[in-house]
This record gives C-alpha cells, sequence and structure tokens, in this order.
C-alpha cells in the first residue's frame, strides 16, 4: 500500500472527508492546504444526476474562464488556405492541413488545444485515435469545430476550459492557480458552474449536481454543501 509524504500527512491535519462547508469555505481551505514547490492547479470534480451512456443525457460544453488558467495555452489550427493566415494572427501556435496532419501520424503532439474549420475535419479525421484519447479532438459543441478561428484561438488562449462528463457522470474541470486567490478561483467556478446549469439534459430528471469537490494538484479534496450552491450563484 503506498504512503503519502509527510506534507501530504500533514496536510491532512484536522482534515475530515465527511465535512461539508460552503464554496467560499472549500475553495479557502484547499487553497490553504497547498503545500508544492510548484503553483498547483485548482480543481473541481462535480457528479450530476445523469446516465452517461444515453446520448441524450450527456453533458459537454466549453466556458470562457474570466480570471483564465494562470497557463501558456499551446494551441494547433487545422485549417486551409486563408483561414491560415487568420489563425496565425490570432495567435495560433501551430497552423496547417495535410502537413499538420501528417506530422502528428508521426508523433509530434506539441500542443494543449485544438481547433479545425469544418472543411478540414475530413483530414483531422485520420487522427482521432490519436487525438480522442487525449482530450484534444475538435469537437463543434465545444466550438473548436469552427469557421471563426480567430475567436476560437483567442478564447483558448484567454483560458477556456472544454468540459465533458465522464464514464461515472463525474465532470472535471481546471479552475486557475493556487496563486489566484479565492476571489479570483470563485469566479472561474461561478462561470463554469452557471454553464453546465445551463447544458442541464432535459432527460435528466431529478437533482442535477449531486455532489461536488475542491482540491489542488497534491492536496485533499474539500466537499461542498450542495445546499449552498443556489446562494452561490445568485450572489
Amino acid at each position: 500500500m503506498p504512503r503519502h509524504g509527510k506534507n501530504f500527512r500533514k496536510a491532512l491535519e484536522a482534515y475530515n472527508p465527511q465535512e461539508r462547508f460552503s464554496i467560499e469555505e472549500a475553495v479557502s481551505k484547499s487553497l490553504g492546504a497547498a503545500f508544492a514547490k510548484f503553483d498547483e492547479t485548482v480543481d473541481v470534480a462535480i457528479r450530476l444526476g445523469v446516465d452517461p451512456k444515453y446520448s441524450d443525457q450527456m453533458v459537454r460544453g466549453a466556458v470562457t474562464l474570466p480570471n483564465g488558467l494562470g497557463k501558456t495555452v499551446r494551441v494547433a489550427v487545422f485549417c486551409k488556405g486563408e483561414k491560415q493566415t487568420e489563425a496565425k494572427e490570432a495567435g495560433a501556435d501551430v497552423v496547417g492541413a495535410e502537413d499538420l496532419v501528417a506530422r502528428v501520424k508521426e508523433g509530434w503532439l506539441e500542443f494543449d488545444a485544438a481547433v479545425a474549420t469544418p472543411d478540414a475535419m475530413a483530414l483531422v479525421g485520420q487522427i482521432g485515435r490519436v487525438l480522442g484519447p487525449r482530450g484534444l479532438m475538435p469537437n463543434a459543441k465545444t466550438g473548436s469545430v469552427t469557421f471563426d478561428v480567430a475567436k476560437a484561438v483567442s478564447e483558448l488562449k484567454a483560458g477556456r476550459v472544454d468540459f465533458k462528463v465522464d464514464k461515472a457522470g463525474v465532470l472535471h474541470a481546471p479552475l486557475g492557480k493556487v496563486s489566484f486567490g479565492p476571489e479570483k478561483i470563485l469566479g472561474n467556478l461561478k462561470a463554469l458552474l452557471e454553464t453546465v446549469n445551463r447544458l442541464k439534459p432535459s432527460a435528466a430528471k431529478g437533482a442535477y449536481m449531486l455532489s461536488m469537490a475542491v482540491s489542488t494538484t497534491m492536496g485533499p479534496g474539500f466537499k461542498i454543501d450542495m445546499t449552498q450552491v443556489k446562494k452561490f450563484l445568485e450572489s
């Protein structure tokens, strides 16, 4: 059985895994429990009352966080003709069509997000098995398959987060860095929750957001009192 390091064990002092907190308290405690020498990422996990095996209960979307993610996002754009110039001017890190697909086939994957124009998706489909498992496959539902490549690139660079509920009905998303402080993390979380709420499938019955926890890269998760979520969103 693996043993946790002393810093993690220290972070668990006076930690009750069954305790629930308001969103503000959970974020504050999570930031306070961060101990790594690097600037940890703050994440949220939300268990939704949906069954993703049914297509009409899949929750998938994107949100541009108002305070960004605190990291440089490398964006690749698959497009042709004049759209390549548009993508480059918008700040894309790499742009191409057949040539870019060939590079990926050879094993090159030095980008964090991908955008494609609709007319380039036949090409991108050739590397779907490479991009898909890594969460890099462009998708129209998240706005990454579009002819407006300038807007898509700008949003990704500004801190757009694509999210998708997993097979267990849990949605994971980053909220920024520990160095942001509580106010910026809370602002990003509110934007995410508002978007997830808007995407509630009509086929989903009963409670939608069932549970939620906030944690940092190396720290423990702090569970949220779900009765406080509505109050937070209305504040």
